[in-house]
């Protein structure tokens, strides 16, 4: 019996744990890293996994998603290699595939041909195997000793807890019993990958035999052109300028607010954009690759803040607002990735002067709309943090300041928004869908339109001297 009696009862041990579960065996410095070392592996090809599939994967809740777990698996990532490198190991090793038995695991999830089989081989194998993972790591480590690795696994499964849920919903939604039949195979080879493997952990030791690959025994190739799924109908519909709207003094702040909506929703492109820039950019510090997510998916917290302003007036986006692909798919498809990078900057800079994101916070102040004040306000932090990001990832390679924002303005320059060419083939007549929804707005509102907002109508031509025009006043 354990003699041991703390002061007044207070909980010992800082509150770690009980001075029995301290008393305990553990896991050695070598094997916590060993697993340590597995949970990074797996985060690490998780973000990877995310990001790749982000940009051709047409549902936009699954894009969205993405760009929330990716940025989840980024952060892990940081932390368990930062704990890693406390733990006596210099080098790290953080770049060594553990066993080739989880590289076949995930590159066979990384090339999931359809939509279901990936959500499958990420919410019902992946996470899961993580989640596992992490719970014996827990349940075998000494909580005292090792609890800058419990902290870290704690906080892991508190959001792995969330994705794996959210996974479990879109399994539902997606996945029939045909589909899971279809893929009882597949599932089956990640199973005996995870056996093979020893488990995520390694705990149950490794095999020698390795799994043939199926999906993945042709190497993956990552995939740059954005698609849409049927609730975008006209994605390359540019017959609505948001942003010669919002300058012109002529009209309102509550009509501005509908424009504003409009612009958030339409930055889904972004992460399809920045998605690419991350992908195709190899060898960058671990740092890089977490605040170029993080500003991912802060893009899509902003196309889902247009979403809920539509949604909060009544206004179903789907059928009456159109959102085009253009820009990511002008980007993607004519940039190399540094080039991308440095449009992406280019364009910030605009954002940031008087007239930019403060202009438009101060139009959401003014229509008396608080969603859009609140949204417009974050919006501009946000952008506030991109821009500091720009500096510290892609400014660096150049000289100065001023070289690098003129590279991206000649970038920019030689993008070619082919207007007429998208709608001779027939694949857009550029509408103007502006007057449906601010006649719809009206209605929620209760006013009479103001025929002058009716009458707005105007194209995309102008976008890139508006932008020079900003940069220039910056």
């Amino acid at each position: 019996m354990n003699a041991y009696q703390s002061y007044r009862n207070l909980p010992p041990l800082a509150g770690i744990c009980s001075m029995q579960e301290a008393m305990k065996p553990g896991l050695s410095i070598e094997e916590c890293v060993v697993r340590l070392k597995r949970y990074h592996y797996a985060f690490k090809r998780l973000h990877q996994i995310f990001t790749a599939r982000l940009t051709a994967e047409p549902i936009y809740e699954l894009k969205m998603a993405f760009s929330l777990h990716s940025l989840l698996c980024a952060e892990h990532v940081a932390a368990l290699r930062k704990r890693v490198g406390e733990m006596r190991e210099p080098p790290l090793g953080l770049d060594v595939v553990p066993t080739p038995h989880l590289a076949i695991f995930f590159d066979e999830i990384l090339s999931a041909p359809t939509t279901e089989e990936l959500v499958l081989g990420l919410y019902e194998k992946a996470v899961p195997a993580l989640k596992v993972a992490l719970k014996r790591h827990l349940a075998d480590t000494n909580m005292l000793v090792d609890q800058p690795s419990v902290r870290a696994c704690r906080f892991a499964l508190f959001e792995l807890e969330d994705m794996a849920t959210y996974g479990t919903q879109a399994i539902a939604s997606l996945v029939d019993e045909k589909c899971r039949q279809g893929a009882v195979k597949w599932l089956a080879l990640l199973d005996e990958c995870l056996v093979a493997a020893g488990g995520l952990d390694g705990a149950d030791g490794t095999s020698e035999n390795v799994p043939t690959r199926h999906y993945s025994a042709k190497p993956y190739q990552y995939d740059r052109t954005p698609r849409r799924d049927e609730r975008f109908p006209d994605p390359y519909n540019m017959g609505v300028n948001a942003e010669v709207f919002l300058y012109d003094e002529q009209f309102a702040p509550e009509p501005k607010t509908l424009m504003m909506f409009y612009k958030r929703l339409r930055e889904i492109d972004v992460p399809e954009m920045m998605a690419s820039i991350i992908a195709e950019t190899p060898d960058k510090p671990w740092e890089y690759y977490r605040d170029m997510t993080r500003q991912l998916w802060d893009e899509a917290r902003h196309a889902m803040m247009g979403e809920v302003g539509f949604a909060n007036l009544g206004i179903d986006w789907a059928q009456k607002v159109m959102i085009n692909h253009t820009w990511s798919l002008a980007l993607n498809t004519q940039l190399k990735p540094i080039e991308r990078h440095a449009v992406l900057y280019f364009i910030e800079q605009g954002l940031m002067p008087k007239t930019g994101k403060r202009f438009e916070w101060e139009v959401g102040l003014a229509s008396h709309n608080p969603l859009s004040a609140l949204f417009q306000d974050y919006d501009w932090a946000d952008e506030v943090l991109h821009a500091r990001i720009g500096r510290d990832w892609y400014v660096k390679e150049f000289k100065n300041a001023h070289e690098a924002v003129h590279y991206g303005d000649e970038c920019w320059s030689r993008v070619l928004m082919n207007w007429e060419s998208w709608r001779q083939k027939g694949l857009t007549q550029h509408r103007n869908w502006w007057p449906d929804v601010y006649k719809a707005a009206c209605e929620r509102w209760g006013i009479k339109p103001d025929p002058k907002v009716m009458a707005y109508a105007t194209t995309y031509e102008a976008v890139r001297a508006d932008l020079k025009n900003l940069v220039g006043s910056a």
